[in-house]
């Protein structure tokens, strides 16, 4: 339950940053975000392909 109001109170923070940051910055930190995302989501992916059905 900490780590959810913590997490809420950190995306506030940056929600209110965003707002204040030009276009540009924020479609750039949009941008890396989601290639994050993209990279963690097919790690995941081929690290469940890998294990065997044992596991």
């Amino acid at each position: 339950m900490l780590f959810l109001v913590a997490a809420l109170m950190l995306l506030g923070v940056v929600l209110g940053t965003i707002a204040h940051a030009p276009l540009t910055v924020t479609a750039v930190a949009a941008a890396v975000i989601a290639v994050w995302l993209g990279v963690f989501a097919l790690r995941e992916r081929h690290g469940r392909r890998r294990r065997t059905p044992a596991n």
